[in-house]
């Protein structure tokens, strides 16, 4: 843990010979300050999951203190949207350079609130670098369209200009990239200003961001992070100086989010759930793509919505296609989240454990085959941590549960089809469409399952289609609720209102006449 941090004041000392971690008060951040809150609201608890310890306590801000974030962020609005975009991006080169500096740190610190295992949350910290570089092309993201002569004497051009303040409402899953990766890097950069309201799961990675934007010299008040409950998120979503919101999570709260947001006449883009299918035709290379499906339904302890927690397989290779992945998920190790031989971290807490735990019961109950089955599994050193093993349900139909809503756990489910036509119609009867995946050697069928499958992020022959920062991310369906995406073209449009200006010049020996531009006439005005 780095010597100057801020962030939090230490509550309790661990012992100098045990391995029991400071527990920690977290602090909230506004106008460049870090405040403890006077909130009189019981805290959260931010655990390690890997040792099942709490490690912080996380208040939760009053009213007063959520509305000074806003109005620190409204504050700081116009001098930052009037700084020339090419000042502004100079922080963001500065802010890459740090999280460079710091990428180890960043890492580990991520591994012990959040229980990804190192790669994993090195990955993560990579992303919201990713999107930091190519924020710092905001320059020409922002320029706009011009036309000379549109009708005679007539010139018009659009510009794109920054919006006011934009609040990020952010899940636990990837508490460093979504924030400072897909929502804040765009958002500061194209001008405005932004309030976090951090998860309150693991919040300190988000805080350990805002230490270094403020060390790569953002001025106070351009980005605030707040964390809140429940209920007084709606407070935020509704406040009249906020004019756009971000969210990411589940697709019931998100539907909830954009109504309230779009009631209050604000820009708002909300990314929900998912329940990701693969189609594996009989032509398919099985090895190689039953090590693709373990990675990509357990990496991150299938704690992301581009997981892959169905397979569709053609029936005559789904009991070779079982084995082999019974097989290769038994050789996941197992393990405390920064051990650099974990292949297998916890999950985030205790409840959500024995939510994943319900669904694999819930499965086992609808008639499903458990195959491979991960609850209880031991972890030596480790056993109060949040651990759940590989588990596999085979002979899942459309009408089980386990198979079409999101359990966000390293559980996978077994969907078997006669042929490519039966799978397509299968997954496409999926009410959710974050990413879809075929695995085959046909390039008719690859060529095929791209044009005809629901998805937004369609893989083939990839098990995790998430898009390099220059694409948007594309979820489908009840996967994405909004008309711009994060991240691409769409992120800089999210974060930024268009104008058009017309004008025409004329000299005192012009011929006085009327003027005829109406934008619907084709030739208007009149020059000597």
């Amino acid at each position: 843990m780095a010597q100057n941090q801020r962030y939090f004041r230490v509550l309790e000392k661990a012992g100098e010979n045990g391995r029991r971690e400071d527990l920690l008060l977290l602090k909230h951040y506004i106008n460049g300050e870090w405040r403890e809150s006077v909130s009189e609201a019981p805290c959260r608890d931010g655990y390690n999951p890997s040792t099942g310890e709490v490690i912080a306590k996380v208040p939760q801000c009053t009213i007063v203190e959520l509305d000074e974030a806003v109005a620190a962020a409204k504050a700081a609005y116009p001098a930052w949207s009037q700084t020339p975009v090419r000042s502004r991006v100079q922080i963001l080169f500065r802010m890459k350079a740090l999280l460079d500096q710091h990428l180890d740190e960043l890492t580990t610190l991520l591994c012990r609130e959040q229980g990804k295992t190192l790669p994993e949350s090195k990955g993560d910290i990579a992303k919201a670098i990713e999107v930091t570089e190519f924020a710092c092309g905001m320059p020409q993201l922002m320029k706009g369209e011009s036309i000379m002569n549109v009708s005679s004497g007539y010139d018009t051009v659009l510009y794109r200009e920054p919006m006011g303040v934009f609040l990020g409402l952010v899940p636990w899953n990837f508490p460093a990239m979504i924030p400072h990766g897909w929502m804040i890097p765009l958002c500061i950069a194209a001008g405005n200003t932004f309030v976090l309201k951090a998860a309150s799961n693991c919040p300190q990675s988000a805080m350990r961001f805002m230490e270094l934007w403020e060390e790569a010299g953002l001025p106070k008040g351009v980005v605030n992070l707040v964390t809140a409950n429940t209920a007084d998120v709606e407070h935020l979503i509704k406040h009249p100086d906020i004019v756009g919101v971000s969210f990411v999570g589940s697709t019931s709260v998100g539907m909830e989010v954009y109504r309230q947001a779009a009631e209050a006449g604000k820009r708002v883009q909300c990314l929900g759930e998912a329940k990701n299918h693969a189609l594996v035709l009989a032509d398919a290379h099985l090895e190689r793509t039953a090590a693709g499906i373990i990675n990509a339904f357990c990496g991150c302890a299938g704690e992301r919505c581009m997981a892959l927690p169905v397979v569709v397989a053609e029936e005559s290779i789904a009991d070779r296609l079982v084995e082999l992945l019974v097989e290769m998920a038994g050789k996941q190790t197992l393990g405390c989240a920064y051990l650099p031989e974990t292949k297998l971290g916890p999950l985030v807490n205790a409840r959500h454990k024995e939510s994943v735990e319900k669904w694999i019961a819930k499965g086992i109950e609808e008639g499903a085959k458990v195959v491979l089955d991960g609850r209880n599994p031991s972890v030596p050193g480790y056993e109060s941590g949040f651990f759940i093993g590989p588990t596999i349900l085979d002979h899942v139909t459309e009408e089980m549960t386990v198979g079409s809503q999101e359990i966000f756990g390293p559980v996978l489910c077994i969907k078997r089809v006669k042929d490519f036509e039966e799978g397509l119609a299968l997954m496409n009867r999926n009410p959710f469409a974050n990413g879809s995946v075929i695995y085959t050697s046909s390039g008719y069928y690859g060529r095929e399952f791209a044009f005809r499958t629901h998805g937004g992020q369609v893989g083939i022959n990839v098990g995790i289609p998430v898009p390099m920062c220059i694409f948007g991310f594309t979820g489908h369906k009840k996967s994405f609720i909004g008309d711009l995406h994060v991240m691409g073209t769409d992120g800089v449009r999210f974060y930024t209102e268009s104008k058009n200006v017309t004008s025409t010049w004329f000299t005192r020996e012009t011929e006085v006449k009327v003027d005829t531009w109406d934008g619907m006439v084709a030739d208007g005005g009149t020059r000597k």
